[in-house]
């Protein structure tokens, strides 16, 4: 099993395929397995003609679980992403975050403009427009994940979380203190100054992005396609779709 350390964190990833390299960020108490694999995005990516680099985020997956809110306290998830590239040797490759994971792409967008071709923001909208999680949520899925029980929690979005998480097998406390850390944010007019095309992708349900079409009208080379689904099931045939086409169009497969 293929890690890397990133502060003292064991991080497992999996690099598989061969071509222009694309990095997968996955989302909350999701992992490689669950929103990568299981949903078939990277055998679609490496039957593309692309390299996938994709890692379980820190308290998640095969990684390491740390239940101290410091271990996930500013940069530290996204600085993982940037481990591991420098880890693989990529100077530069595409990249896909799903949720959790597209606002961490958009904060690696702001932050190391020079590492990525292209990117695609999928399962976000208020998240990345409000420059970061909101902290009163964050409070309440922590208090979910920290719950005796399901039945035990009365919030709706908080509820939808923990019974994710645990039909998933994660380390509840290892969450909780994920959203109990003090995260970075960002200033989300600094998305203007993005040089790099932009697919935002969601879900047509999903209650968590619908200011989807703000987000991608920030972005000088933004776009916004959406898909049937939710939150929890946008990452479907037509999601894989839409992703294979942007790719071939902004960062194509070069033949030998």
């Amino acid at each position: 099993m293929p890690t890397l350390r990133s502060a003292d964190v064991p991080i497992h990833f999996v690099d598989e395929g061969a071509g222009p390299a694309i990095v997968l960020v996955h989302g909350f108490a999701s992992s490689i397995a669950g929103n990568w694999r299981a949903t078939g995005v990277i055998d679609a990516l490496t039957a593309a003609g692309r390299r996938v680099v994709a890692l379980d985020c820190r308290g998640h997956g095969e990684s390491g679980k740390p239940h101290d809110p410091a271990a996930y306290a500013g940069t530290a998830m996204a600085d993982d992403v940037i481990a591991l590239l420098d880890h693989l040797g990529l100077s530069q490759a595409d990249i896909m975050g799903y949720s959790m994971g597209g606002f961490l792409t958009a904060s690696l967008l702001v932050r190391h403009p020079g590492r990525f071709r292209s990117a695609i923001l999928a399962g976000v909208g208020d998240m990345v427009n409000q420059g970061g999680p909101d902290p009163e949520r964050s409070r309440r899925i922590a208090e979910a994940m920290l719950a005796p029980s399901l039945d035990a929690v009365q919030d709706p979005v908080a509820r939808t979380f923990r019974r994710f998480a645990e039909r998933n097998g994660n380390d509840l406390a290892a969450l909780a203190a994920l959203q109990q850390a003090e995260r970075f944010r960002f200033d989300p007019a600094k998305l203007s100054e993005v040089r790099v095309p932009v697919l935002v992708l969601v879900g047509r349900d999903d209650a968590l992005a619908q200011t989807a079409d703000r987000l991608a009208a920030r972005i000088p080379g933004g776009r916004l396609r959406t898909v049937p689904g939710d939150h929890l099931t946008a990452v479907n045939a037509d999601f894989i779709r839409e992703v294979v086409a942007f790719l071939d169009e902004v960062s194509p497969v070069r033949s030998s």
